[in-house]
């Protein structure tokens, strides 16, 4: 194609459909876990979840993945799912939400423009919880190009976002 287009910057990603082997154990991770709402059923093979009252922002299905293995690694296929949070507190209240419930988190990054806790879903489907820092604390390289970075995540200052914020609240 020789024509230049670019995307509306309005544009965003609507929603993630994910093939799961266990319709009710994947809504128990989002549901439960997660703290999405549970919009509605698609009979007994499918499921949608939302934040905030949208019709789905996850869609979950067994239609051709039912009792199927995990999702493979080394393969094709999606990556993670990221869920941004709108606060660096949001993030450390869902960390310590996995925390309290003993689930397995697959790492933690300092991307310099986000903060990212990683963790698989029951099938193997990677997810990314994150929550962008503003853009005014983002670094550019001299090219104007956006520098990413993965450094460790200090876990314990994010939990400290908790007890700070408990402080405010008690001195409002």
């Amino acid at each position: 194609m020789s024509t230049h287009y670019t995307i509306p910057a309005q544009t965003r990603i609507g929603h993630v459909h994910l093939k799961v082997s266990n319709l009710e154990r994947a809504i128990a991770f989002y549901r439960d876990l997660l703290g999405f709402e549970l919009t509605t059923m698609y009979g007994s093979q499918a499921a949608f979840l939302s934040a905030g009252g949208y019709h789905h922002h996850i869609g979950l299905n067994t239609w051709h993945s039912l009792d199927g293995p995990l999702a493979p690694v080394r393969s094709a296929g999606l990556y993670h799912t990221a869920i941004l949070y709108p606060s660096r507190r949001d993030l450390a209240e869902i960390y310590k939400r996995l925390l309290d419930a003993g689930y397995p988190i697959t790492g933690a990054s300092d991307h310099g423009v986000s903060e990212a806790i990683y963790l698989n879903d029951p099938d193997g489907n990677g997810v990314e919880l994150y929550r962008d820092r503003p853009s005014e604390e983002w670094t550019y390289r001299a090219d104007g190009t956006i520098e990413m970075v993965t450094l460790a995540l200090d876990l314990d200052n994010l939990l400290e976002e908790l007890e700070r914020a408990s402080k405010e609240s008690k001195n409002v």
